[in-house]
């Protein structure tokens, strides 16, 4: 059985989800662009500024023994290298050994020892130069989570770890500063250096904030036996070890998930090139109608699932013409009632040889038989109308019908970019969704506009 409703229990992954999760691999394993760089550089800075100013001010205090804070450091440096990947986060377990830090440390001290915590897990990589060693910029910036639990402790005075009520309540109190804090760095991190955008970091966050509120009983009880008996303090190792076991089982799913998606955008591209090779002009248009239709969805901001969707359909929309005769295809003069018949059926041929394909095609397959339907309800194969159009078949759509008037055709030459613009502008809210084709015509006019000033440059 090939059918997504099979793999999906045995994956347990969204591909928007394995896409986010692929893309932070391989930005993991190269050097941060000019985006990035500044991003973080700027978040590095002020947490590097605000981690020493909270000790200035509050004081530095002393620990209790310093092997204490140098085998917390080693405990938190291991339990951030059990990533639980999540989109573009890894959640790791150091929910732990931050709130032993907290309660057996100075607190105005931890958000020092977490940043050498996260630079020093990460180590191994820098020193094999698996990942480029600017990153750690990224290791630092990402500590920031540690600053709202400390100032709490230290504005609260830290109290003895116990059960007891007051001991709770500032722990709850920390926690709370702990997820604020973490969830505006993150979105000012991820939005600066990626353009993700915060609400798409929700998901991805809820499940970091879960483990880390599942995590946090353990971590106080381990401050609270500590606090009695130094040997104690090595109370979460033995957990760290279970969760070591289930990080590397998810890691290995997670490979399989990226293999399968791998395999399916494979299976796409060859039959798009089955295409190009059985039309050129069918297959050239496809290859720009995805270009267009991607830049289209960054232009609406559509979410990861619907981009990915975007980029099959886009490819795959004409694939159906596999099945329509060479000779109505080429034909130059107009077709007859009965060829047009038959190239209309060309979208549910194409979900019909996807579904034969299987698994995550033949998902796209079914938008793919929604790419020739209107918005008022007049177009094929089923009379869809308005937002009842799958919106990916709806941008597909426009930036299709774009690309084919300024193409030439065998029945007649392209249209100037302007005449097409013209013909979108006057068929928006009729033939094509008018927030799709608005968006499209601006993209539009502004590359044109971009292509124009550029022309003005090289003749001056």
């Amino acid at each position: 059985m090939s059918s997504a409703t099979t793999l999906a229990p045995l994956v347990g992954f969204e591909p928007a989800e394995v896409q986010l999760v692929a893309e932070t691999r391989r930005r993991k394993a190269r050097g941060l662009s000019h985006q990035e760089r500044l991003t973080y550089w700027t978040s590095s800075v002020g947490f590097v500024a605000a981690a020493l100013a909270l000790p200035a001010v509050a004081g530095w205090g002393g620990t209790r023994h310093l092997w204490v804070g140098l085998f917390l450091l080693g405990c938190y440096a291991v339990a951030s290298r059990l990533a639980f990947e999540a989109g573009p986060f890894n959640a790791v377990p150091t929910e732990l050994v931050l709130i032993e830090m907290l309660f057996l440390l100075p607190a105005s001290q931890v958000p020092l020892w977490v940043m050498a915590g996260n630079v020093l897990g990460a180590a191994p990589e820098y020193l094999s130069r698996k990942v480029p060693v600017e990153r750690a910029l990224i290791r630092v910036s990402s500590s920031w989570f540690a600053l709202g639990p400390a100032l709490v402790f230290t504005v609260m005075h830290t109290p003895m770890a116990s059960l007891k009520a007051s001991a709770l309540g500032i722990l709850g109190l920390a926690l709370a500063a702990q997820f604020v804090v973490d969830l505006g760095s993150s979105a000012f991190q991820e939005w600066g250096a990626l353009g993700i955008r915060p609400q798409e970091l929700v998901r991805p966050m809820l499940l970091c904030f879960t483990i880390d509120l599942v995590l946090a009983p353990a971590g106080l009880l381990a401050a609270i036996a500590a606090g009695t008996d130094d040997a104690a303090l090595a109370l979460p190792l033995p957990l760290l070890a279970v969760i070591a076991l289930t990080t590397r089982e998810r890691q290995r799913r997670i490979d399989d998930a990226l293999e399968l998606s791998s395999a399916y955008r494979g299976t796409a591209f060859l039959l798009g090139d089955v295409v190009e090779a059985d039309d050129a002009y069918t297959g050239a248009h496809s290859r720009d109608v995805l270009e267009l239709s991607l830049t289209l969805c960054d232009e609406l901001g559509v979410d990861a699932g619907d981009r990915l969707d975007t980029e099959f359909v886009a490819l795959l929309h004409d694939v159906g013409k596999l099945r329509v005769p060479g000779e109505i295809l080429g034909k130059a003069g107009p077709l007859t009632w009965e060829e047009r018949a038959i190239v209309n059926m060309h979208t549910i041929e194409g979900q019909r040889l996807l579904q034969r394909v299987g698994g995550r095609l033949a998902e796209v397959g079914s938008i793919v038989r929604s790419c020739h339907e209107r918005w008022d309800g007049r177009g094929y194969p089923d009379g869809l109308e308005g937002e009842s159009i799958p919106l990916v078949a709806r941008i597909v759509a426009a930036c299709d019908a774009f690309s084919a008037m300024t193409t030439h055709r065998p029945y007649r030459p392209a249209l100037s970019v302007g005449q097409a613009l013209s013909e979108l502008e006057a068929n928006a809210g009729t033939q094509f969704d008018p927030t799709v084709a608005d968006a499209l015509i601006a993209l539009v006019r502004r590359g044109r506009a971009g292509i124009e000033r550029s022309a003005d440059l090289l003749s001056a």
